[in-house]
């Protein structure tokens, strides 16, 4: 996405009317996709959570994954999480199983983030359905998490939780290419519930069970020594150069100036390939970046490379609304929570 693409798509210019049948044309096309792949999708024996958008760029999906591949686990289930593995080269038809010490230029960085974080079996595969069908004989788990999968609809799902950037909303409301749109406005009302990543603008649809959710600075981490410092006393009045290769580079940035950072930011598109030039500096600056970067930089870091982790924050009733919304699925199912966590 290119910054006048977005500016267009989060503006009110009528610089992008003339795309307008094209998204005409994707917004047909993505519909009658999912009619056709719903009907046809064969459901799991076991339950399925899909986190996604229905816009394109980063909301927190991958934050807000790990958050429930952690509940999920406190209350007694096995997830296990599954991904596309946006900007990975893996090759072959056989799904990958990631851990923190796969390289992510094969499996991508947010599978390898999420491996590192949870803890959690994450598997790979442009297929889901194909990566949920190894797990399940392998045994990896008895619920499968899906990292950004709203649209992938071969994967019949029990939960859908879609996820907006608070700032951006739905931009201009139009589909591709027009507009940032992957699914029309009206698609939230059959998902289960809506979180919100910091506060709603006014291009946020209502939703009748939306949940704010922030992403609160938890630490700045030495990438090499694995040191921690709080972030607010050590960023306070601080030069940095801060650099991103993530959804929306500017959230980033203006959480560092937040906490008191001055900052030389760098943009880079999503899921960037970085170099040792990409994290060179001639000034000595401390480099900071998201622990979505960091996994593919560890490998050639030096010593002046550091890292903001960032804890989500959710009402304290979402992961009983979250619950809640599964049990239901269940028993339409004519399936039982309890039984299917001892599996």
């Amino acid at each position: 996405m290119t910054d006048l693409t977005e500016r267009l798509w989060y503006g009110r210019g009528p610089l992008l009317w003339p795309l307008l049948p094209f998204s005409w044309l994707y917004r047909a096309v993505a519909s009658w996709r999912r009619n056709r792949l719903t009907a046809s999708a064969e459901p799991l024996p076991v339950p399925v959570v899909v986190v996604g958008n229905i816009t394109v760029g980063g909301t927190g999906k991958s934050p807000l994954t790990a958050w429930l591949a952690s509940h999920f686990r406190e209350q007694g289930w096995r997830p296990v999480i599954l991904s596309r593995g946006y900007g990975g080269k893996r090759s072959g038809d056989t799904p990958l199983r990631v851990n923190s010490d796969t390289d992510p230029a094969e499996a991508g960085d947010e599978p390898v983030m999420l491996a590192t974080q949870t803890g959690c079996p994450v598997v790979v595969h442009p297929q889901r359905l194909t990566s949920a069908r190894m797990a399940l004989q392998q045994g990896l788990g008895n619920l499968f998490l899906c990292d950004d999968g709203l649209q992938h609809y071969a994967l019949a799902r029990d939960v859908e939780i879609a996820v907006f950037d608070g700032a951006r909303g739905v931009g201009n409301g139009v589909s591709l290419p027009a507009g940032p749109l992957r699914e029309p406005v009206g698609r939230l009302q059959d998902v289960d519930l809506v979180v919100v990543n910091g506060l709603p603008g006014k291009r946020v649809p209502e939703h009748p069970r939306r949940y704010a959710m922030t992403l609160q600075p938890a630490g700045v981490r030495h990438l090499l020594t694995g040191v921690t410092h709080d972030p607010g006393p050590w960023l306070q009045g601080r030069k940095c150069m801060a650099l991103a290769g993530i959804g929306n580079p500017g959230r980033f940035f203006d959480q560092l100036r937040d906490l008191g950072a001055q900052v030389e930011g760098r943009a880079f598109p999503d899921h960037h390939r970085y170099t040792e030039q990409d994290i060179a500096t001639g000034n000595g600056l401390p480099v900071l970046m998201t622990a979505k970067d960091a996994v593919k930089i560890q490998p050639f870091a030096h010593d002046r490379c550091w890292v903001l982790d960032v804890a989500p924050q959710l009402p304290s009733g979402f992961g009983a609304a979250v619950d809640r919304a599964l049990a239901r699925k269940l028993a339409v199912r004519g399936l039982d929570a309890s039984s299917l966590r001892e599996t």
